[in-house]
């Protein structure tokens, strides 16, 4: 059965940080194809994330300036890698926000607080390609690995236009899929985390 992987790299990432695990290609691609079952055929693995935030912001206390100089050069080799396609949205910086709560005003310090991101379009890039499937047809299955609800309506269309579509859920500490999800799915695959196949190249999402 011909088969996509579909994986939301902001949400991969999060559940590699409560499993404490060291995000990086060697990672990301071992657990890509570790989603695969026996009768399936890799068609392509899609990963969809931004590339670090670039510029120069004022930081909150000091008023001096910090540039953030993060390389997307993690990203650009995962897409040489075989059968990986890269789907790139952005990170834009939404302000600072305090390390601890409550803290000392009179005492407060640049280091007290930390940058806040927010990932555009990464959400769009997904729909936007399950949509072409079911258009298509080029997949016969879907395997997303995404948490977001905003999945769904991309999810029911892809399976009126007769594709079947697993969502995968990793094994604990991750948190569960939501029930929504996972009822509009046409199964529920469990993933445990793979042990890393190649020297890793540590994701650097911010400098």
């Amino acid at each position: 059965m011909k088969t996509a992987v579909l994986i939301d790299g902001g949400h991969l990432r999060a559940c590699a940080l409560d499993a404490r695990k060291t995000y990086d290609n060697a990672l990301i691609d071992s657990f890509a194809r570790s989603c695969f079952a026996g009768d399936e055929y890799l068609f392509r693995i899609f990963y969809y994330d931004a590339p670090p935030f670039r510029g120069k912001r004022t930081l909150p206390v000091s008023g001096e300036e910090k540039p953030f100089t993060g390389s997307d050069k993690w990203l650009r080799d995962l897409e040489k890698l075989e059968r990986f396609a890269v789907r790139r949205g952005t990170l834009g910086f939404r302000g600072w926000k305090p390390r601890k709560i409550p803290i000392a005003g009179s005492e407060l310090k640049d280091s007290d607080f930390k940058p806040v991101f927010e990932q555009k379009g990464v959400d769009m890039r997904i729909g936007l390609d399950i949509a072409t499937f079911a258009k298509n047809r080029s997949v016969e299955r879907i395997l997303l690995v995404s948490g977001d609800q905003d999945m769904i309506p991309a999810i029911k269309e892809a399976r009126k236009a007769g594709l079947e579509v697993g969502v995968i859920q990793l094994e604990p500490p991750a948190a569960p899929l939501h029930d929504q999800i996972a009822s509009h799915a046409d199964f529920v695959r469990v993933i445990a985390w793979p042990e890393a196949r190649t020297d890793p190249v540590e994701v650097d999402q911010v400098k």
